[in-house]
């Protein structure tokens, strides 16, 4: 796979032309790469057990009122636009200088619209500052507007102790300073902050190599090289794995970053329906069948690129079904666990582990530090050739500069605690409570009447409010709560699907989530959702509570709901 545009690769198998010719002599292969088993009766060969995430649809009465906010929302804009030209109300938004209206203009008005609009009407409810560390708890400095939120000046008063819901905290490392970091102290008085020089000049440390090799073994893969931003990770190594020739098969709900990577890689590219694997095998088959377009030659490589978790839909890929499509087809599987490593699985090794397949099913893992492991930064592991082939090509290796010390210590330290290396089981202990708090949380939210999308083994847990007004409304009830929640809207959501989006934590303990005070997280989730009336669920409540215990085990949905209720028929 290393080489992104050579013509040695054709359908993500390498060619050895001598026995090329030897199997087209015995009929096996025929044009454009087609393989005779993979095309007979075009039967589908996908894993026969499928995922079950039940998407349940938003009342008919939710969408017309959320269309009808729309539409009301935009005919004031367009008439405060009106009032804005002719001077009637103070224009705050960027505008061309009178001596460059004959230039190409810089800010177009309908692509603001609804960024001065509608979003900043209620952008109070994002890029709200925090003063410490994001743990189960932190403080949030108070700030006001004078302007409907145009700019913001603060009070001098700190919120303290705010409930986390909304950091991707899942194992409760993101801490601030205590003995246990005290190998990242030393780290830091030896090594510095900063590493000045790009990994191929001067800024490959021995804690990088220890880094690598730890996290290698840790996902029983060959070799593994890290980066210093999770989000350059995908956009600058997609771009060295594929180009020109080659065919990208990526999952209509892919992260920006693994959208950007693909862009700039030059490939051709195809997006399929959200973990539709019949969606995928469509597009393999076509792509097999028909080559690349108007020369109808094999494509050089195909690379299918999925996530392990959807952090906007909580969703699991369907790892299983992607796996046996991409080997039916000989293409190549990338997977993002920026959101599953560290957090889903018996031992915490991610999407591959919580469905037990061989770790040389997946050609490329990639996943990030700034979740799970309390730090920063990212990584691309596999086959060494892979690797190898990175080191050399990566846009990152070449031009970033290297991970600070510091931060790798601390990963070094989280993988460690995680794997037992530590002399503990603390990090197994961290797993499953994490497990059986996105159970407990889950199945406590649906039991309340709300919509929840996604993987009841997903930490990332979004629950539908719909209408704009109230998505605002539910987040800033919710901080007078002292609960910090981040709600998700249009543009990053379809148009009618705005959501909150809570994160849980192992760091959450049951007084956290579910305890009769009116200042704890379900119990406010509850009473702000009558409040606003986003309560869409069609399932009935049950009058009966659910008891969470700390030693029951929720491995499996058996035993889960042994400790649950029975939903009224």
């Amino acid at each position: 796979m290393a080489n992104p545009g050579g013509g040695a690769v054709c359908n993500g198998t390498v060619l050895n032309h001598k026995k090329q010719s030897n199997n087209l002599q015995r009929g096996k292969y025929k044009k454009n790469g087609i393989v005779k088993e993979a095309q007979q009766n075009g039967k589908s060969h996908i894993h026969p057990k499928p995922i079950l995430e039940p998407f349940e649809e938003a009342p008919l009465h939710a969408l017309v009122f959320t269309y009808m906010g729309y539409g009301i929302g935009t005919l004031f804009g367009y008439f405060r636009d009106f009032m804005r030209y002719w001077g009637i109300e103070k224009c705050n938004a960027a505008v061309e200088r009178e001596e460059q209206k004959d230039f190409v203009p810089l800010y177009q008005d309908f692509e603001n619209f609804f960024t001065r609009n509608l979003y900043m009407r209620i952008r109070d409810n994002w890029n709200r500052p925090i003063c410490s560390a994001p743990a189960s708890y932190f403080d949030l400095l108070e700030r006001v507007s004078d302007d409907y939120n145009w700019t913001f000046r603060f009070t001098g008063r700190v919120i303290k102790d705010v409930i986390n819901m909304g950091s991707y905290n899942f194992l409760g490392l993101t801490v601030k300073y205590n003995e246990s970091m005290r190998t990242v102290k030393d780290v830091l008085e030896t090594y510095g902050v900063g590493v000045a020089s790009t990994r191929h000049e001067m800024g490959t440390l021995d804690k990088h190599k220890e880094l690598e090799d730890l996290l290698a073994k840790f996902l029983s893969v060959e070799a593994a090289m890290i980066f210093g931003m999770g989000f350059a990770t995908n956009s600058t190594n997609i771009p060295a794995l594929v180009g020109k020739g080659c065919l990208i098969l990526s999952d209509e709900l892919n992260h920006s970053s693994i959208i950007l990577g693909a862009r700039l890689s030059g490939a051709t590219i195809v997006t399929f329906k959200h973990n539709n694997m019949q969606s995928l095998e469509k597009h393999l088959r076509d792509a097999i069948i028909y080559g690349q377009p108007r020369t109808r030659r094999a494509w050089k490589k195909i690379l299918i690129l999925v996530e392990g978790i959807y952090s906007m839909e909580g969703s699991i890929v369907n790892l299983p079904q992607v796996v046996a499509l991409k080997k039916k087809y000989k293409a190549y599987l990338y997977m993002d666990e920026a959101h599953s490593i560290g957090a889903v699985g018996p031992t915490g090794r991610g999407i591959r582990e919580l469905f037990g397949l061989n770790p040389d099913d997946i050609d490329v893992y990639m996943g990030t530090f700034s979740k799970s492991f309390g730090a920063a930064g990212g990584y691309i592991a596999g086959k060494k050739e892979l690797v190898d082939y990175l080191r050399i090509h990566s846009h990152s290796a070449t031009y970033a500069t290297s991970m600070s010390a510091p931060i790798a210590q601390q990963i070094i330290r989280s993988l460690k605690l995680i794997m037992g290396q530590d002399g503990t089981t603390e990090g197994l202990k961290k797993i499953q409570k994490l497990a059986r708090n996105i159970k407990y949380f889950r199945q406590r939210l649906k039991q309340m009447g709300f919509i929840i999308y996604g993987n009841d083994s997903s930490p990332v847990v979004p629950m539908l409010l719909y209408m704009p007004s109230k998505v605002a409304a539910f987040a800033r009830l919710m901080l007078e709560r002292k609960i910090g929640v981040v709600v998700v809207g249009f543009p990053a959501t379809p148009l009618t699907e705005a959501r909150v989006r809570f994160c849980v934590s192992s760091a959450h303990t049951q007084e956290m989530l579910d305890k009769a005070m009116s200042l704890q997280v379900l119990e406010a989730t509850d009473e702000i959702g009558d409040l606003l009336q986003v309560k869409y669920s069609r399932h009935r409540k049950s009058v009966h509570p659910v008891f969470y215990d700390e030693e029951t085990s929720f491995d499996d949905e058996a035993s889960f709901k042994e400790m649950s209720f029975e939903l009224e028929d």
